[in-house]
């Protein structure tokens, strides 16, 4: 008795690993020129409807593979741009002047702007005339910015509305920039 069955086999279709790999080869070339825009798309379209694995390589054989030498020096050129601006900011951090936190009992929230009656008067022209308030809540310092023409920031980031702040924060007023202080 013969079997009327035929067996194929079909090359496995690529995995999502192997896809992903083709993606990030195509964007890489495109970033550095090796593509123009018009041929990056149709490849991305033709890599994401791949049958198989030959097809993807087909796809970025003319492009440069990036060699284990050049990672490693990118790695560590991108470790030592990180350390210095981490070295950049805690050097800024020391020689900022302090600005020390209320003490908790008054109750009473201090008002930071050029006005007179601003409990912190500062007397710089980026600072607004009532800039910002300072003010313990649920045992947390919250600092709101008050509609300043410049802007509050909490560690480099612009405060919308108001932001939890805690000592060794850097919070900034206009151009004027203090680290928040309880001694």
């Amino acid at each position: 008795m013969t079997s009327s069955f035929e067996f194929h086999t079909y090359p496995a279709r690529p995995s999502d690993a192997e896809r992903d790999k083709a993606l990030k080869a195509l964007r890489d070339g495109v970033a550095l020129g090796r593509l123009s825009h018009d041929t990056f798309i149709r490849r991305m379209e033709l890599a994401l409807t791949a049958r198989r694995a030959d097809e993807l390589c087909a796809l970025t054989a003319d492009l440069p593979t990036e060699s284990r030498a050049s990672r490693l020096v990118f790695g560590a050129v991108e470790a030592v741009s990180g350390f210095t601006v981490r070295l950049r900011r805690a050097w800024q951090a020391e020689r900022l002047p302090k600005l020390l936190l209320p003490h908790p009992g008054t109750g009473h929230p201090l008002r930071i702007g050029r006005d007179p009656a601003n409990g912190l008067r500062l007397s710089h022209d980026t600072v607004s005339r009532v800039h910002a308030e300072l003010v313990l809540q649920g045992g947390r310092w919250i600092l709101r910015d008050l509609g300043s023409t410049n802007g509050t920031t909490v560690n480099g980031r612009r405060v919308v509305g108001a932001a939890v702040v805690r000592e060794g924060d850097q919070i900034g007023f206009g151009q004027m920039v203090f680290r928040l202080s309880a001694t």
